[in-house]
């Protein structure tokens, strides 16, 4: 017993260790650990300021406002957004920053460390109250290595003020009683954010509340608070989204053969062997935590081993792309029946002959049993889900694995505490098969999105939409005559009626196939619309007889311009576009996108058609759509060495390297969609950038392009 006992400690606190140093791996992945901050408003009538108060952990620093020429480090950015509610007085003021050559990279470093504040005064001009909005980026480093930039933008409350106005002797009003004093040096070192121009992705609202009764009101966004709701702007939904599939596929891999036979032989074994049905209950709650621990660990492991940051990258890559399309054929294939695909048979038997110890390391090794004699179901499902998991980066394969065996385990413990319940559960059966058979379904055609992304980088134009829409058609029409019984695979039992529950799924996939069939001609099919290539990537962009998304006239081609999103012309080339923009006068709207990216899909189809943002588009600005993935090689008098602004070299080979470079280089935002509005001589106008999680609503987008409409004609 005390072998045994020896043991399981050993194993758990292996188990425990991986975990928790995977968990403080990816943690430290986040700049935003190693600095707290927090904003407040320190008002007096109409005058302000706002105070951005910041604390670095200890060993790190984050850089100046301002850096030395032979820097390549990224500025701290504290930058108070335009508006008419308000003017800026002078220029940002920043404590002395500590200034030293470092002889390693050889440059010259001004940054901040420890605890330290950034003010920023302002003269309101508003008599209601308002709120106001700031960037805040850094970039946090320490004695051997820099993090990958943190970028937001937060907004505080401002209260209005009542702006007194005499009358001169002529009896017209004071320009000095309207207008705020001019802007004036910095009280030390007159640290000019000006240039700083990044903006962010997520918006983070006070929950402070300005208290009309006082005429001095200090509102903070807490440190803390600011981080929570920073993480969860679009990083939290992420990690929701994550652990709600994941869930979903546990429950779908509860009802393949190879795992739902197991459900009453695992419970009824529990129930029998145990002396109460407390003990029963708790032994069978041990067996369900063991796969939680299990399936946990085999993520984290995937992930630790090739990287989250590898594996994201590995996802928008063509070969990977590839590769994944030719395991999920063999997969689904599989699952139809041509043959099983399992682990060693060795690997499950001494796994099964550990079950038969006692204790907590027995019902550990039952669980093991479980995940590697189910690995034929399994396998593909949490292959699926490790890859979006890890392509989310940080916690999601924790988050993912967790709510896939969550949903596995959850039964065996339900059951184990209520055992009437089994008497519910329908009987294996050919209905078993049938689900895996699905499942394969599903499987071939989820393949050939992953064909279609390394198609789309390459621009083969070998599946193009037409094609991609006439195999989806194929497989769930297929689909649906083996659900309605017309065909039969190697391992179906005979069916001599159908259920009901078959018939409306059967009825549902004709629906399907229904809907999928005018995309031949155009049709958007926005509810696919992140699946299928582009519009533009087809066989007949306007579709045939040039109808396709939309029916509004072109006009005359114009040199350098492709077909884009909602039959919009773009360019891809942004010299190109600057050079036309500043030629027909118009401002010009620079698209950071992908071809594999799924949110740029869903917002040109779901956004950039909507009535009201048609029409700017394509009549009043000049869009440039630069694609971050594409893999065209680039001309060899462009394929340069470059430097990234955490100093890191890359040579540019392929036109998606020379747009990464820009967006990053530029915004430190490497997010698609990300979308930025310029004059003709190129530069931003001071709108901020949109993005998917702030401006997928039609109503958040149309507001951003009339901004940037008006700051365009106002710059004139």
């Amino acid at each position: 017993m005390n072998f045994i006992y020896n043991i399981m400690m050993k194993s758990i606190s292996l188990l425990l260790m991986i975990v928790f140093s995977f968990y403080s791996f990816s943690q430290a992945e986040y700049p935003e650990d190693k600095v707290e901050w927090s904003f407040k408003v320190k008002q007096t009538g109409c005058d302000a300021e706002i105070i951005g108060e910041f604390k670095v952990d200890e060993h790190w620093h984050i850089n100046a406002l301002n850096l030395p020429a032979d820097n390549f480090g990224i500025p701290t950015t504290f930058k108070i957004h335009e508006s008419t509610n308000y003017k800026k007085v002078g220029k940002v003021i920043e404590p002395k920053p500590i200034e030293k050559f470092d002889k390693v990279s050889k440059e010259s470093l001004r940054y901040h460390e420890g605890t330290f504040t950034l003010k920023q005064k302002i003269k309101i001009t508003s008599d209601k109250d308002f709120d106001l909005k700031l960037d805040f980026g850094f970039q946090p480093c320490d004695s051997v290595k820099c993090l990958f930039p943190f970028e937001e933008v937060f907004t505080v409350k401002v209260k209005g003020c009542e702006i007194k106005v005499e009358k001169a002797d002529d009896g017209l009003l004071k320009a000095s009683d309207l207008d705020p004093v001019e802007p004036g040096e910095s009280e030390e070192t007159g640290a000019n954010t000006e240039s700083n121009d990044e903006q962010n992705s997520a918006v983070v609202n006070s929950k402070d509340d300005i208290d009309n009764s006082d005429s001095e009101k200090t509102l903070v966004v807490t440190a803390d608070e600011g981080k929570k709701q920073s993480k969860s702007d679009p990083t939290g939904r992420s990690l929701w989204w994550i652990f709600g599939v994941s869930f979903v596929s546990g429950l779908i891999a509860l009802v393949t053969p190879c795992v739902f036979p197991m459900i009453p032989m695992t419970v009824s074994f529990f129930t029998k062997q145990s002396k109460t049905k407390k003990q029963g209950i708790n032994n069978a709650i041990k067996y369900g935590i063991s796969i939680i621990v299990i399936y946990i660990v085999l993520g984290l492991l995937v992930t630790a081993i090739f990287g989250a940051d590898s594996l994201n990258k590995m996802s928008t890559d063509p070969v990977f792309n590839i590769v994944f399309f030719v395991l999920l054929v063999v997969f689904a294939i599989s699952f139809m029946g041509a043959f099983e695909i399992g682990l060693p048979s060795s690997w499950a038997n001494k796994a099964d002959s550990k079950a038969d110890k006692g204790g907590f390391i027995g019902i550990f090794f039952m669980a093991l049993a479980l995940a590697l004699v189910s690995f034929s179901c399994t396998g593909p499902i949490v292959g699926i889900l490790l890859v979006q998991a890890a392509s989310e980066g940080g916690l999601a394969p924790f988050v993912g694995m967790f709510g896939f065996s969550l949903a596995l385990a959850l039964p065996f413990a339900l059951f184990a505490a209520f055992p009437g319940w089994m008497n519910t559960l329908p009987k294996s059966g050919g209905w078993l098969n049938s689900v895996k058979v699905v499942l394969g379904f599903l499987e071939l055609a989820l393949a050939f999105k992953f064909l279609s992304n390394a198609d789309l980088a390459l621009q083969w134009h070998f599946l193009e939409r037409e094609v991609f829409l006439a195999i989806w058609i194929g497989i769930f029409l297929v689909l649906a005559m083996y659900l309605f019984g017309k065909l039969r695979l190697p391992h179906d039992s005979p069916m001599e009626k159908l259920s009901v529950g078959r018939t409306l799924f059967g009825t549902t996939v004709v629906i399907f196939v229904i809907y999928l069939i005018p995309g031949l001609w155009g049709a958007p099919l926005k509810i696919i619309s992140a699946f299928p290539p582009p519009m533009s990537y087809s066989e007949a962009p306007l579709g045939f007889g040039g109808g396709g998304i939309t029916t509004a006239s072109q006009g005359e081609f114009i040199e350098g311009t492709h077909l884009g999103p909602q039959n919009i012309m773009v360019f891809h080339d942004h010299d190109k576009a600057l050079a036309y923009a500043n030629k027909v006068n118009k401002p010009l709207m620079v698209d950071f996108t992908g071809h594999n990216c799924v949110n740029c899909r869903k917002m040109e189809q779901s956004v950039w058609g909507e009535p009201g943002i048609l029409e700017i588009l394509r009549d009043e600005v000049v869009i440039v759509s630069l694609y971050v993935d594409e893999r065209v090689a680039l001309p060899e008098e462009e394929q340069i060495t470059v430097t990234y602004p955490n100093g890191r070299e890359k040579h540019l080979k392929t036109v998606g390297d020379k747009n990464s470079f820009k967006q990053v280089s530029e915004y430190q935002v490497t997010a698609q969609p990300y979308y930025i509005f310029q004059n003709g001589a190129g530069e931003d106008l001071n709108v901020g950038p949109a993005d998917y999680e702030n401006h997928s609503n039609p109503s958040d987008f149309k507001r951003w392009l009339e901004e940037g409409l008006e700051s365009y004609n106002a710059s004139k």
